[in-house]
């Protein structure tokens, strides 16, 4: 293609527009339309491109976004890492809204989603053991610390279907299972990536106290979108340092080889 970039981020709720100065690119994908056009700039000597992952305005669900076409658009690209900021929860008292939490894990609550490239003929089983790249959570780590934002370093985000927030007992069970984030489009997002030998990093921004956490009332929409505004320019900072630390395009991703030992016969 003409235009190339090396790193892919995904805005999440209340994160449409990050890179100035971008040209627009529309891919085209077997799996239908992406969500938007794709920006593409240069951030720390790098080229990024950045998707928002609801659309420019949002008019997706978390259930209707077409993450098939996203991920391949991106690989179209020649991206080798994808940042997945998003909007979350938290599940534990001492996650605090503000915070953020490069999340190490998922657990998978949703249905019905397209959540795979491999539909035969060539039986493909591409590990989720360890869904996101350890090399970028810790330059993430370290971006933090320079940047000064507080962050946790690791967690487990559940991931479920949306749109529907959880009830409080949905919420219970998965906080007395010691998980800390909750969120709606980490997955098949992050899977998918890894599928085409992309590395994946979590970027989970807290908004909020979910249902489950004791003596919290119950969180709306327009609640998290304002804490996601509060946090974007935190975001902008966090993201730009990471970018400059990250390894150049001649160093290949954690996940370069994975398919070598996925795929059967």
């Amino acid at each position: 293609m003409e235009h190339q970039a090396e790193i892919g981020v995904f805005g999440g709720s209340g994160f449409y527009n990050f890179i100035d100065d971008a040209v627009e690119v529309k891919v085209e994908t077997p799996y239908g339309s992406p969500s938007a056009t794709i920006t593409i700039g240069t951030v720390g000597g790098k080229r990024v491109a950045f998707m928002p992952r609801h659309g420019r305005d949002h008019s997706l669900p978390p259930h209707k976004i077409n993450y098939r076409a996203n991920v391949w658009a991106f690989k179209a690209l020649g991206i080798q890492r994808v940042i997945c900021p998003c909007a979350a929860g938290s599940l534990q008292k001492h996650i605090k809204p503000g915070e953020f939490v490069f999340c190490d894990q998922y657990v998978d609550r949703t249905t019905g989603r397209a959540d795979t490239f491999f539909d035969g003929p060539i039986t493909t089983h591409v590990s989720a053991a360890d869904p996101y790249s350890e090399e970028l959570r810790q330059l993430a780590i370290q971006a933090a610390k320079d940047c000064q934002i507080p962050f946790h370093d690791k967690g487990t985000i559940v991931v479920i279907q949306g749109p529907r927030f959880s009830t409080r007992s949905e919420s219970k069970w998965f906080r007395d299972q010691g998980w800390e984030v909750i969120n709606m489009t980490q997955y098949p997002e992050a899977h998918l990536v890894k599928e085409l030998e992309m590395d994946p990093l979590n970027i989970s921004l807290i908004t909020d106290y979910d249902t489950g956490v004791e003596g919290v009332p119950p969180v709306s929409h327009v609640e998290v979108i304002e804490v996601f505004n509060e946090n974007n320019a935190k975001l902008r900072r966090l993201l730009f340092k990471l970018i400059e630390l990250m390894p150049p395009a001649s160093k290949a991703p954690e996940f370069a080889n994975i398919l070598a030992s996925s795929r059967h016969g």
